[in-house]
């Protein structure tokens, strides 16, 4: 038997990038997938297809999970399609580098609504609807925190908020089997990486020469870390931040 089987998950943010291959991961291990996407309609049915196409089940809802009447919709339109809520991966986010001089009210209200009001609202939804066995909530946080790359300060607060909120919520929900855990990626190749232009640049190069492994991330290096966090596999597991950067600190 697969490790996920009967199992739903609910992946926001999982119509491209390390989103999209957890939700791919997660389904061939047996779990039936809701894949949350907020813009890309597209990239989210492609999702859905490629798992279908697998044998697996899953189905795409939009909502932007900075909204909370969009994240109650989320989850009521994932249990009428599956009837159970057991894994919610948050892994919906925005980042913009800048200097302290660009930094603007706008921009950091976009980044930590998203970022970490979105989690927080994602999370308190999902807790209402896992069952008397609980559920696994995995963040998807970042490497930055330990990094504390220059002009990243907006996106560097708002994932080591969800690092702080991860521990905090492993102790909250603990008593009601809920685990709560952090992957940290380091420097992954997604769409995203590519829009910014990083990769084939001096500063890619840099942290590159600084990563044991010696290697920039692919997705599917965190897609494991995640179906692990999501089986019985990490049954005594909560309240971790895993790193997983190819040993990049």
């Amino acid at each position: 038997m697969s490790k996920l089987s009967g199992k739903t998950a609910v992946v926001t943010g999982a119509s491209k990038g390390i989103g999209a291959d957890i939700a791919r991961g997660l389904a061939r291990e047996g779990a039936a997938v809701v894949v949350n996407y907020a813009s890309s309609r597209e990239g989210a049915d492609k999702v859905v297809a490629q798992i279908v196409a697998g044998g697996g089940k899953a189905v795409a809802v939009r909502a932007d999970v900075s909204k909370p009447d969009d994240i109650t919709r989320l989850f009521a339109e994932a249990k009428a399609a599956f009837g159970t809520i057991d894994i919610l991966v948050n892994n919906a986010g925005v980042y913009q580098f800048a200097a302290l001089d660009a930094v603007t009210a706008d921009e950091f209200h976009r980044q930590f609504d998203i970022n970490v009001l979105g989690l927080l609202l994602a999370t308190q939804e999902a807790a209402r609807h896992f069952g008397p066995d609980g559920g696994s909530v995995i963040n998807i946080s970042s490497a930055v925190t330990a990094l504390t790359i220059p002009e990243s300060s907006i996106y560097t607060a708002t994932k080591a908020s969800v690092d702080s909120i991860t521990r905090v919520l492993a102790k909250e929900l603990g008593p009601r089997k809920i685990r709560v855990n952090a992957i940290n990626p380091g420097v992954v190749e997604t769409e995203g990486v590519h829009d910014m232009g990083i990769l084939g640049t001096d500063f890619e190069a840099a942290l590159v020469s600084q990563t044991p492994l010696g290697r920039t991330g692919q997705p599917g290096d965190i897609t494991p870390v995640a179906v692990f966090l999501a089986s019985a596999d990490a049954a005594w597991v909560t309240g971790e931040t895993i790193v997983v950067s190819g040993g990049l600190r």
